[in-house]
């Protein structure tokens, strides 16, 4: 078996890894996602900066032989990239900005395979198309408190699903962690996708 570290605090990531059978240690990256440095990023770039970034703030305090999963998404909007709004205001004005239109989910993945001493980093991108949404459901889906600390202020798999209409792409980088490319990136290290099964 094969030991995955997940570099990251994120619920819906460990939910899409636990249902496929794989339980990864956690180790946390505690890294700043709003540092100035990243501002120069697109944010196709940003996600892969994030995810290499958060992979290699853990490596020092992972089990040896093990693959550390670095993960970050970003919701790209008429070509900004929209973070978690943390408040209120920002996510009701999010809601407000995306209502009837759509935008890309960039997911970035960075694995480093301490045992062979290789890392590789990747990126998924789905379309998201939303729904019209009225002044009452916004409000009623902002005071949840789901938006808030969540990339582009929406889940597909939480309150905001029914204001969803179409997606382009895989259903799983949306929710933070795309299971086909995770799979493509450990078969081309080497590695059967079976092996990471735990359960």
């Amino acid at each position: 078996m094969v030991q995955i570290i997940l570099a990251s605090a994120s619920p819906s990531r460990l939910r899409l890894l636990e249902s496929v059978g794989i339980t990864p240690g956690i180790l946390v990256s505690g890294v700043d996602e709003e540092s100035s440095e990243l501002e120069s990023l697109s944010p196709a770039e940003l996600v892969i900066a994030l995810a290499i970034l958060k992979a290699h703030t853990v490596k020092e305090k992972a089990p040896a032989n093990s693959l550390i999963l670095g993960c970050d998404s970003t919701f790209e909007f008429e070509g900004k990239s929209l973070g978690k709004p943390i408040t209120r205001a920002n996510a009701v004005e999010r809601c407000k900005q995306l209502s009837g239109k759509a935008g890309y989910l960039h997911t970035g993945h960075c694995i480093i395979d301490l045992k062979q001493g290789i890392e590789l980093s990747e990126r998924s991108t789905a379309k998201v198309q939303f729904a019209q949404m009225t002044d009452e459901e916004i409000e009623n889906y902002v005071d949840s408190g789901e938006p808030l600390n969540v990339a582009g202020g929406f889940t597909l798999d939480g309150l905001s699903a029914p204001f969803i209409t179409k997606i382009e792409g895989d259903p799983s980088g949306i929710i933070g962690l795309s299971l086909p490319l995770l799979r493509k990136m450990i078969i081309s290290l080497g590695y059967r996708w079976s092996e990471l099964k735990h359960n």
